[in-house]
């Protein structure tokens, strides 16, 4: 019910501004004889023209306040819309059947679009989240007229690791889902270790071969769906029949939802990131634009994978994940707290920190979901690190830059005075100003150490050390120099995480609780440490000052013309509006802009290496 109080708020605040839509009202019949709500935005009832089909879950009626891409200037941009809701959800609450497949009433709703008259029978889909996981099961039942997709934070594959990374329940993730719902709840904790009712599940949400249009997915580093996301995009680049033809796209944008950060939004958390403001919509028009209105725009020409790598705060390209070599660079757990490229020489040494299930350290910030919390990258130092129940480990600041793409892993030597307890990891970027700025995050419990079945628990024994491996979710991220590496090392991360009771029982019932003594190891034997897949020497030159920092506009803002910056070593030149606009400019080293209206522009550059990079231009 929050989200909804939210949406109303920050639509009635635009009411000011634009009038409401008003939308024909109709429902459309499903194979089944049952009925599934439509709202139909038209621009006329006569000229057939293609629509963008949108399936929420959320109430189709908040919809009529702003439209997805064009807000309300529909006419604009030539598209009709028919935004529905899911079976079992509100105006088609009636239509609930336990066990349909949602995928089917998809197929249905494109090809009753496809007969309409005000149709001309190409019909693309978009949305996020449960919205966008809707468009893999719709198009998984490959309806004949759906041309195109675009899912943005989602994934079809329903996964045990997502509902329970390392072993231990994600609190406040279902329960959100409960709150919207989808009802969840009960399935996960009569199921929470992985069986043959997970493996059913995952089999039966994996079908990259049977995707058979183009899909644009656009994901965030800072989004819980990513390693799920990922998996998907390069299982369907290997056996989807339209393979050359997916494109991704990774901003440093959160899961979205509520607050201020969403996909696109110039705000993450307590970062901006002005390059990637809402350069998804841009994107997402000029893919609609190629596939549903045969616009020759140049998407097929665009990179198969556009990322943004956070802190060199560039967008960069591949054609596929593969392709960016890794190396990797082993830091170890030392001495002073430290991180660093050596391993231990002490033959004992080890800390130790106190872990209260009724006192668990607090999410702030990162991959949550839930509408109280935050979303996106949050200094740790005051809320986290200021507790006592945790141990830091950083390294000496940087000399140079250290790029990462991928998963970071920690392997840790550990042990503890309970029968089972957890061991949870934050990721930091410690800027020169003490700011501890959160990366991602992961845990691990120790029941689980050898593995998620039954046949694979077992518990702790006192005093025994045990090395576990804690792996974090993906990332393009660069620590800076003058910044800093460090991990932050407790036993919860709660709500986001369940707390483990440290009594060793059932888990995810009311009991006792314990209060652990866990010590991590550092020492010859025993070397904790942290393995950091880093950029190879060969992607470097991506980031060097030929491929962006040489290239500057000025002046910044303007009104009337720009220059860029070594002007000789640009090969071609593109200005977009904020909607992905392609604009016709004079050619030249001063570039005259006196026709365009005043707002936010996106120059896109390509210098002689054919690098290409985005600038943002501010006209006044």
């Amino acid at each position: 019910m929050h989200k909804y109080i939210i949406l109303i708020f920050i639509c009635l605040s635009n009411i000011m501004i634009a009038q409401i839509y008003t939308p024909i009202v109709d429902s459309i019949s499903m194979r089944d004889g049952k009925k599934i709500a439509a709202d139909i935005y038209l621009i006329d009832e006569t000229t057939p023209r293609p629509t963008i089909l949108i399936q929420t879950p959320y109430n189709r009626i908040f919809f009529r306040l702003n439209l997805p891409l064009v807000g309300h200037d529909i006419e604009d941009y030539g598209y009709n819309f028919v935004i529905t809701d899911w079976r079992g959800f509100y105006g088609s609450s009636a239509a609930n059947v336990p066990g349909y497949k949602r995928g089917l009433d998809g197929y249905d709703i494109i090809e009753w679009i496809a007969q309409q008259t005000w149709s001309n029978g190409k019909i693309g889909t978009y949305g996020g989240s449960a919205l966008g996981k809707i468009q893999f099961e719709t198009a998984k039942e490959q309806p004949p007229h759906l041309v195109c997709c675009l899912p943005l934070v989602a994934n079809p594959q329903m996964t045990y690791l997502e509902y329970f990374p390392g072993g231990v329940y994600r609190t406040e993730y279902v329960e959100q889902l409960d709150n919207l719902g989808f009802g969840f709840s009960t399935w996960l904790l009569n199921n929470p270790y992985y069986n043959l009712q997970w493996q059913f599940v995952e089999n039966n949400t994996f079908y990259p071969s049977s995707i058979n249009v183009p899909f644009f997915i656009i994901g965030g580093w800072y989004d819980h769906t990513i390693n799920e996301m990922l998996v998907f995009f390069n299982a369907m680049q290997e056996q989807s029949p339209l393979s050359s033809q997916h494109k991704l796209l990774m901003g440093p944008w959160v899961h979205g939802g509520h607050g201020t950060s969403q996909v696109g939004s110039c705000q993450q958390g307590e970062l901006f990131f002005y390059n990637a403001c809402n350069w998804n919509d841009s994107l997402s028009l000029r893919f609609f634009d190629y596939y549903l209105k045969n616009i020759n725009n140049g998407w097929n020409d665009e990179p198969v994978i556009q990322y943004y790598q956070i802190g060199d705060n560039q967008w960069q390209q591949a054609t596929h994940l593969s392709d960016i070599i890794i190396d990797t660079l082993k830091m170890f757990l030392n001495v002073n707290n430290s991180l660093t490229y050596t391993s231990p020489q002490v033959q004992s040494q080890y800390e130790s920190f106190i872990y209260n299930p009724a006192d668990p350290s607090p999410t702030h910030g990162g991959t949550t979901l839930r509408q109280d919390l935050l979303q996106g990258p949050y200094d740790q130092s005051q809320v986290v690190e200021s507790r006592n129940d945790l141990l830091i480990f950083s390294s000496s600041t940087l000399d140079e830059p250290i790029r990462i793409f991928g998963r970071v892993k920690i392997n840790l030597f550990v042990s503890s005075d309970c029968k089972d307890t957890d061991f949870a990891i934050r990721l930091c970027d410690v800027y020169p100003d003490n700011r501890s700025m959160l990366i991602n995050d992961g845990i691990k419990r120790m029941r689980f150490r050898d593995g998620y079945t039954t046949s694979d628990t077992a518990s702790m024994t006192e005093g025994v050390i045990y090395k576990i491996e804690i792996t974090l979710p993906h990332t393009a991220y660069t620590f800076l120099a003058g910044h800093k590496i460090r991990i932050d090392i407790s036993s919860s991360n709660y709500p986001k995480y369940d707390n483990n009771l440290n009594n060793g029982k059932q888990m995810y019932v009311a009991g006792d609780t314990i209060i652990a003594t866990n010590n991590i190891y550092f020492e010859t034997m025993h070397p904790s440490s942290i393995s950091l897949p880093t950029i190879h020497a060969n992607n470097i030159n991506n980031f060097s000052s030929h491929a962006y920092e040489t290239f500057i506009i000025y002046p910044n803002p303007t009104d009337n013309s720009f220059t860029i910056s070594n002007f000789d070593q640009i090969k071609s030149i593109e200005v977009y509006d904020l909607m992905g606009k392609l604009y016709q400019l004079p050619q030249g080293e001063n570039i005259n802009i006196n026709h365009l209206e005043n707002g936010i522009y996106l120059i896109k550059i390509t210098n002689m290496y054919d690098d290409v990079m985005w600038k943002k231009l501010i006209k006044n």
